[in-house]
């Protein structure tokens, strides 16, 4: 028998599944039979989402990234 692997998603189909879970149109069962992928990876994906969001408005995203977004006004 054949070595079997695991599925891997890119981050796109990720993000698209992760935001079709938080909008909440769909239960997350419906959207595990649309996109063939088990309900508890995409719990998974949409908390990783809301994580990945609050990171990004709290400045934790700029700081892990080397980025600093500072703006200046100087007229």
């Amino acid at each position: 028998m054949g070595k079997v692997s695991r599925k891997r998603y890119g981050a796109d189909f990720k993000a698209k599944v992760a935001l079709e879970a938080i909008r909440g149109d769909s239960t997350l069962a419906e959207l595990a039979a649309k996109h063939g992928v088990h309900q508890t990876v995409i719990a998974d994906w949409k908390r990783q989402a809301i994580d990945g969001m609050t990171a990004t408005f709290s400045g934790r995203s700029e700081l892990a990234h080397g980025r600093n977004y500072t703006y200046s006004y100087r007229p």
